[in-house]
């Protein structure tokens, strides 16, 4: 069995959505001064690195994070691979691909080409998508790209649709060592009763 880390690294100046709160880390308890361990403390935002957005993210009434189903995030997966230069992704890209019997599918496209620098643009999810991927089965879709939307949207399109389709988001995976086919996706979130997202250590596992 191989394992692969497709997580963000979690580091002190580390690019966050414009805007959103910074990550930082800091051992706020040092040995010296408790006299037998390090503790540290986090300051960030529920959507920093690799994530998964609850509906209650673009939805007041939406469910929050500690009320989805984790086997949603646990499962077989198909990575499906994409050409970076296209600029949205629809129907029409993945109409020669069989997606029969798939419930989770992660898009690799390689967009995102400085993991230090926040893109500047992105390739969204149309939202005429969801309802052809809702047909196939699809209930969890992740992307290489911090959003399934562009990132000067207000209106999240792609995001209601999705969620409207019964379809679950994981944003800003690491996806460029890993091979187009089946894998054995985890990604699990944390328990954050009241939460619009939570940060994820997404693997992928193959036999």
């Amino acid at each position: 069995m191989r394992i692969f880390d497709i997580s963000r690294k979690l580091v002190n100046g580390m690019p966050v959505w414009p805007g959103d709160t910074a990550f930082q880390y800091e051992v706020s308890w040092p040995m010296e001064e408790s006299g037998s361990v390090n503790v540290g403390r986090l300051e960030l935002s529920t959507h920093t690195g690799t994530h998964v957005d609850a509906p209650f993210h673009f939805d007041n009434g939406g469910k929050r994070i500690y009320e989805l189903d984790l086997n949603l995030y646990i499962g077989p997966a198909r990575v499906i691979d994409l050409p970076p230069e296209i600029e949205s992704i629809g129907v029409k890209e993945l109409k020669d691909i069989d997606l029969d019997g798939v419930t989770r599918v992660l898009f690799r496209t390689l967009a995102w080409k400085n993991g230090t620098v926040f893109p500047e643009k992105i390739p969204h999810i149309e939202p005429e998508l969801a309802p052809y991927l809702a047909k196939k089965g699809i209930r969890l879709i992740g992307l290489d790209v911090p959003s399934v939307d562009p990132i000067d949207s207000k209106e999240l399109p792609a995001h209601h649709s999705l969620n409207a389709n019964g379809i679950h988001i994981l944003e800003s995976l690491i996806l460029d060592e890993i091979a187009p086919g089946e894998y054995e996706l985890i990604a699990l979130p944390l328990p954050l009763v009241d939460g619009d997202g939570s940060p994820v250590r997404a693997i992928l596992r193959q036999w």
